[in-house]
């Protein structure tokens, strides 16, 4: 326990991580079936990453097979997601915030859209106008708005889905 904590704190903190380890695994047993399913070949990886689950699926070959579960743009992988989180609140009874990756998508489209949003910041701070972005899922817009919050700037989200897009303020 550390210091300022106070037992059921320090209880509660487990407690969450337990559930997020046990939304990792029911998560990982789910998607081996559907890989046995679809013969595909993955290894998958389970960590909890901001006070939620995150499992991703990697492959030793490269992943070019596992770029059928990703699809256009990363459509087939936010499917696959929500499956993933259905299959948990099935039996968890609980709603889940997992987040799902394969053959590394999300973690290169994390870096891609970090940068924009720090190019965006820098564009706003020397225009001192707002820059729109073109419309992103609610995944591509936290991104951007924690890469625009990393440099020193505000952003919000305008519009309404599937149309939502970030506007970076000005200081």
């Amino acid at each position: 326990m550390t210091e300022g904590t106070t037992p059921s704190a320090a209880a509660e903190a487990g407690d969450t991580l337990t559930r997020l380890e046990q939304e990792g695994e029911i998560a990982a047993d789910y998607l081996e079936g559907l890989l046995d399913i679809a013969d595909l070949d993955g290894d998958i990886d389970m960590d909890v990453e901001a006070d939620r689950a995150a499992v991703s699926i990697i492959s030793d070959s490269g992943g070019r097979d596992l770029q059928k579960l990703v699809g256009r743009d990363g459509e087939v992988l936010e499917a696959l997601q929500e499956l993933t989180r259905l299959a948990v609140h099935r039996e968890t009874g609980d709603r889940s915030r997992l987040m799902l990756d394969i053959a590394g998508f999300r973690a290169k489209k994390r870096a891609e859209l970090s940068e924009l949003g720090a190019k965006a910041a820098a564009e706003a701070k020397s225009s001192g106008e707002p820059v729109k972005l073109k419309p992103m899922t609610p995944f591509e817009r936290k991104v951007v708005h924690d890469a625009v919050k990393s440099a020193g700037l505000r952003s919000e989200s305008e519009g309404e889905e599937p149309q939502r897009f970030v506007v970076v303020l000005p200081a």
